[in-house]
């Protein structure tokens, strides 16, 4: 589904449900708006149920002013009508209550756009502006002001946070990216290691390798088995949606068919609603035509071509994995013995690994790694096989960041007990 080409009142009932569903904002909070080409406004409304909007809810202030719909327009709307003033280039305008961003401010701490390249382009332009009251005409000025110098986004002192973006869902996918950020930066403060950056030449390096040069080829016929994936590969990514292991712009996994052809997921592509069309079938170093794979692709297919028993491979940004992601700690699965007997130990691999080394270790005896600043990546015998491997990781990192988060230091394993361990599953 492209959300692009949604109506706008649709577009703010869709994304307003998923920010509700993901615990971004209350019943009552949340504002969005988007501006059409006629210059009509389209608003949520005020005083109404954040978590069962409906597009009839949905408040249009007309060019000259005029107001039309079943409700008051959010109190928030002069805040959102200055930023459209200011900001031509500016066709919507997002403002939420993350409660997770709000405790960095309060810590004075904004969210690092240098700590995960592979979403910069997301709100790369914060800026923080001092407390005035909430919907007061100085909190509009100070915000709209921050605006017109040329940020991506706005975070006003105990308020949240107000993003403007060309489209509604680039300016969602700029919340979540800032939600993340906030939410690695606090995971990482509780296991006690400092935030690795990337530099703006790493980050230009990986945009470059980004490029997709595939020939492309257009398929003959369907099988049953890739018409059967690419069913699961919708089912897997919702669900991975759904638990915060992806955003709706970044994620990437793949399959491969016993022709030896994969499919993997497609660039630019909101992940929530990928349909089984959506995905890129890649067969002998091609892709199929008037898709782009995820720019990733050739890391996926330099696995699968070292070693024939990998059939799902899966990249993702969950928030307590990639707390150790960028940080210099290591995650320690011995404490865990279940997770262990699965995951073994997790390698971590400098930024811009190549694919080569990457190939080379991912094995399923070995299928877990993180890539610093990048991501965490499971491989399976099957797409479900990969997908539990992602659930153990993550599952895994939330248990040891919470257990420091009560203080002190994680009772360790008995070395003769785990010496047992090893042997009982032969490790």
């Amino acid at each position: 589904m492209n959300l692009d080409m949604l109506h706008p009142a649709d577009q703010i009932v869709l994304l307003m449900n998923r920010i509700y569903d993901h615990g971004m904002t209350t019943a009552a909070g949340t504002d969005l708006s988007v501006r059409d080409a006629e210059g009509t406004v389209w608003i949520s409304p005020d005083g109404v149920d954040k978590g069962n909007l409906r597009r009839e809810d949905v408040v249009q202030i007309k060019a000259d002013g005029s107001i039309a719909g079943m409700h008051r327009p959010s109190a928030e709307y002069p805040l959102h009508l200055a930023i459209y003033r200011k900001r031509p280039d500016v066709r919507a305008v997002l403002h939420a209550r993350p409660s997770t961003l709000i405790a960095c401010d309060l810590m004075g701490i904004l969210p690092d756009c240098s700590m995960l390249p592979r979403i910069a382009e997301n709100a790369r332009r914060v800026s923080a502006v001092s407390y005035e009251i909430p919907g007061s005409s100085a909190l509009g000025a100070r915000i709209s002001a921050a605006f017109a110098k040329g940020a991506d986004a706005v975070v006003p002192e105990r308020h949240g946070v107000v993003i403007g973006a060309p489209t509604l869902p680039g300016a969602f996918r700029s919340l979540e990216a800032l939600c993340l950020r906030s939410l690695i930066q606090r995971n990482a403060k509780i296991l006690g290691g400092a935030v690795r950056h990337v530099s703006d030449g790493d980050i230009r390096k990986i945009a470059e390798n980004s490029v997709c040069t595939m020939p492309e080829f257009t398929p003959a016929l369907r099988s049953s088995e890739e018409l059967s994936a690419r069913r699961e590969l919708c089912k897997l990514i919702g669900r991975a949606y759904d638990k915060q292991l992806i955003t709706s712009g970044n994620g990437s996994f793949s399959c491969r068919l016993s022709d030896g052809s994969v499919l993997i997921t497609p660039t630019s592509k909101d992940r929530q609603s990928l349909k089984a069309e959506d995905f890129v079938l890649i067969a002998d170093g091609k892709r199929e035509s008037g898709k782009i794979p995820c720019p990733t692709v050739n890391r996926h297919l330099a696995i699968y071509a070292n070693d024939p028993d990998i059939g799902s491979i899966m990249e993702a940004i969950p928030p307590f994995g990639m707390a150790f992601a960028v940080t210099e700690r290591v995650p320690d699965l011995r404490l865990l013995p279940e997770t262990y007997i699965s995951l073994r130990d997790v390698r971590i691999y400098p930024t811009l690994t190549d694919d080569g080394t990457l190939a080379r270790d991912m094995t399923l005896r070995s299928p877990a790694a993180m890539i610093e600043n990048d991501c965490v990546l499971t491989v399976g015998a099957s797409l479900l096989g990969a997908f539990n491997q992602l659930e153990l990781l993550e599952n895994g990192a939330k248990i040891l960041t919470e257990a420091l988060a009560f203080g002190g230091t994680p009772r360790g394993i008995d070395a003769e007990a785990f010496m047992e361990l090893e042997q009982a599953f032969n490790l």
